[in-house]
């Protein structure tokens, strides 16, 4: 990795502290639900974030999710602990994408879409899978925010623009001008701030399954699929989705439960 991304990183303040709480109920093996939601409740803004999140037409539930002990019951830890670190992570970073010509609204709108995505897919194949995909497709594109510091900096802008332009994809037009994808700087931010070595593992080789522990490739595999669906507009085209398939395909997945979950998303 780059000396330069490398230094941005070290940079980073300390995991926040109602972070560190949820990470020490969730990984605490005899915690229950309610011990996750007395530490949430705690904190009424991210109340009131977790619940609007869960409450998004992303997710199609028929009714309204009114308490966090809904929004536990339904979506089950895992999932909960991956909205509430993203909102708390992403309110510790200032959000600059302009070098991907990205506003924090639309940033923020691709992570939940991938989620949604995410989400929808696994509660139709296997549930658990969640305890680490969740959070995976909530935090990877958080990677995008240390480049975008890194480019900024070095005054190199037009140059990845530039790129961006020019590249079969996005993380091509990375590694081009910075020397590492989304996936892999994420996977160094989570690192360093001590995760558990699964979650780090997926999202770092997200775009690199093969490089993964062999036990972990599968979970990859699926981020990959969903990174690859959701485009930087928040959207999920005919192209994007055509490219999904293929790669379920490639990797043997469950292509009619991924074909339904993008339906239930109602975009």
């Amino acid at each position: 990795m780059d000396k330069i991304l490398v230094d941005q990183i070290k940079q980073l303040p300390p995991l926040p502290e109602s972070c560190q709480q949820i990470e020490t109920v969730y990984h605490d093996e005899n915690s229950t639900f309610d011990d996750l939601i007395k530490i949430l409740e705690k904190d009424p803004m991210l109340t009131a974030d977790l619940l609007k999140a869960a409450n998004s037409p992303l997710y199609g539930f028929s009714r309204e999710i009114n308490t966090l002990a809904q929004a536990v019951s339904l979506f089950g830890m895992g999932t909960v602990r991956g909205f509430a670190l993203a909102t708390i992570i992403k309110k510790t970073f200032k959000l600059d994408l302009s070098p991907y010509a990205l506003s924090n609204q639309m940033f923020s709108k691709v992570s939940e879409m991938q989620h949604a995505l995410m989400v929808n897919w696994c509660l139709r194949t296997s549930p658990k899978d969640l305890n680490l995909l969740s959070p995976a497709a909530f935090l990877v594109e958080l990677g995008k925010v240390i480049i975008s510091q890194t480019v900024i900096s070095e005054d190199s802008i037009d140059a990845f623009k530039a790129a961006l332009s020019s590249k079969a994809s996005i993380e091509e037009a990375e590694m081009a001008v910075c020397g590492s994808s989304t996936p892999e700087v994420a996977g160094e931010v989570f690192d360093f701030w001590k995760f558990e070595e699964e979650l780090v593992a997926v999202i770092k080789f997200a775009d690199n399954w093969e490089g993964a522990p062999e036990h972990l490739q599968r979970y990859c595999q699926m981020l990959k699929v969903v990174r690859k669906a959701v485009t930087l507009e928040a959207q999920i085209t005919d192209t994007s989705l055509a490219d999904a398939i293929q790669l379920i395909q490639k990797f043997e997945l469950n292509e009619a439960m991924f074909t339904t979950a993008v339906q239930k998303l109602h975009i």
